[in-house]
């Protein structure tokens, strides 16, 4: 059922030197606009990054009000890995929106 949904998959990387390879993350769909720029446009800082995996959890559990359980069956991670991508969304989120920043999405190199 999952491979029904799959359109893309995007490959996180490991944060340090030492681990395994994070799982790819399975995205039922890419986000047609590639960055929010806030008004007024002076406001600064470094833009924040979104990762296409945080943006497909971020949609899964907050727009199509999916339970973790059911985002981790689409999504092929497991439930705390959903739990951590929406976390670190949501902060990301509202660190943009306090501090007045750009926010990009990083989408998949081949699209």
């Amino acid at each position: 059922m999952r491979e029904k949904f799959m359109k893309g998959c995007c490959c996180r990387r490991r944060r340090g030197r030492f681990g395994r390879n994070p799982k790819p993350v399975a995205v039922r769909s890419i986000p047609q606009v590639n960055a929010l720029i806030p008004e007024p446009h002076q406001c600064g800082g470094e833009p924040i990054y979104l990762d296409l995996a945080e943006v497909e959890a971020l949609k899964l559990i907050d727009l199509e009000k999916l339970s973790f359980r059911e985002a981790e069956q689409l999504m092929g991670v497991s439930r705390s890995t959903v739990w951590r991508l929406v976390s670190s969304a949501r902060e990301k989120i509202a660190k943009a929106i306090i501090e007045c920043r750009e926010i990009k999405i990083l989408k998949l190199e081949n699209t």
